[in-house]
């Protein structure tokens, strides 16, 4: 299917649609830094712009929008939430593009403090705001260890469907792993598996921004300050905006996990590269969506085009 991609970012979301086999048209998002990661690394689609800014006329038409809205607002770990906060409106502007597009299905990532939000107002509003413009909604929580991502990541997926194609079931992906495997799910995928034969990062090596913050691991209990469990999947990786670089700790807790780590835990492949400071870079990175779990979601929607074509032949063989 064809995608256009908003809140775009380095491309998290955009790479595992394309590696589900899908096609990203057009993308765009805010930060100059990302545009460059993206660039380098998907392709030249990218707009870099204010989506505010952007007329939909020059937005191509597409099979889907996908996006993750800024969270910062709506994340349980803003104490100051609010329905108010400018950055809760961006997802307005996602509302206008798919109002004009009027694409056959939305895919919306945002963090699970949205369903909290207000008391559960926020999501209300938010689903009737794409009911109101032609789309049966739904929503889930889902923790992208569930499904082969070495990381504890919970995130808010909303699915929209356009009425006239609506058939009564949401494209949901199914969990491909637990913390207790039976013979349905593999067991959850550990920190320290995923990172047991990354070298340490002064040492010699070749991979690309394999470089970390060497701000000092405490044991606190506080985000961002925690040991990590080297058996367990990692905690979420972060995306701090101010106030330095707070990378989730290495399983061996001596230090902070490198960027190129962090992108490891978020399964981006090795050569995908960032561009930016490194606050910049481990920002990109811990703003992404997990580039496995987006990947099952666009094989969710590969499945629905499949069988959508397949119907569509049949009628045709009837007539």
């Amino acid at each position: 299917m064809n995608i256009v991609s908003l809140f775009s970012g380095a491309g998290g979301f955009d790479l595992g649609f394309i590696q589900a086999g899908h096609k990203v048209l057009w993308a765009n998002d805010v930060d100059k830094d990302c545009a460059a990661t993206y660039a380098h690394n998907i392709g030249e689609h990218f707009v870099l712009e204010d989506i505010k800014d952007i007329n939909t006329d020059t937005i191509p038409d597409c099979d889907i929008v996908i996006g993750g809205f800024p969270c910062q607002g709506f994340s349980l770990a803003n104490r100051n939430r609010d329905i108010s906060d400018e950055r809760n409106k961006l997802y307005l502007e996602f509302v206008r593009v798919v109002r004009d597009k009027m694409p056959s299905y939305f895919v919306a990532e945002n963090v699970r403090g949205l369903l909290s939000l207000e008391k559960g107002e926020a999501i209300k509003m938010i689903v009737e705001d794409f009911k109101k413009i032609g789309y049966d909604v739904n929503y889930r929580v889902f923790n992208a260890a569930d499904f082969g991502v070495p990381q504890n990541r919970y995130r808010v997926i909303i699915i929209g469907i356009r009425n006239d194609i609506f058939n009564g079931n949401f494209p949901f992906p199914t969990p491909t792993h637990a913390k207790k495997p039976d013979f349905l799910h593999e067991k959850w995928i550990s920190i320290g598996e995923a990172l047991k034969n990354t070298p340490e990062p002064d040492s010699e090596h070749n991979l690309k921004n394999h470089i970390y913050s060497k701000y000092k691991v405490t044991n606190r209990n506080f985000t961002g300050h925690r040991r990590t469990d080297p058996d367990k999947p990692s905690p979420t990786i972060l995306a701090k905006k101010t106030g330095g670089n707070v990378a989730i700790h290495h399983p061996k807790n001596h230090r902070r996990m490198s960027v190129r780590e962090s992108a490891i835990i978020q399964s981006f492949p090795l050569d995908f590269e960032f561009f930016g400071s490194m606050g910049s870079m481990y920002r990109q990175i811990g703003n992404a969506v997990a580039v496995l779990f987006a990947k099952k979601i666009g094989e969710e929607f590969r499945r629905l085009e499949n069988e959508v074509n397949l119907s569509e032949k049949a009628e045709m063989i009837v007539a």
